[in-house]
């Protein structure tokens, strides 16, 4: 059970999710917690920047 917990988490926030509703999802009443957690598991900025701006352009990620 734990293991699909963590990987629910991992798969939400991936797709940028934010702590406060995955707290929610998982029932934390302190999104603190989910970070202290989760955070780990969270896509670095320079990721989040890259997949925003490939977006943006509609760029394919292994076309550049």
């Amino acid at each position: 059970m734990h293991a699909m917990r963590h990987f629910y988490a991992s798969v939400l926030l991936d797709a940028g999710e934010n702590v406060k509703a995955l707290a929610e999802y998982l029932g934390h009443s302190d999104p603190g917690l989910t970070l202290r957690v989760y955070g780990h598991l969270m896509p670095s900025s320079q990721d989040r920047t890259r997949k925003a701006i490939e977006h943006a352009y509609e760029i394919e990620p292994h076309r550049k």
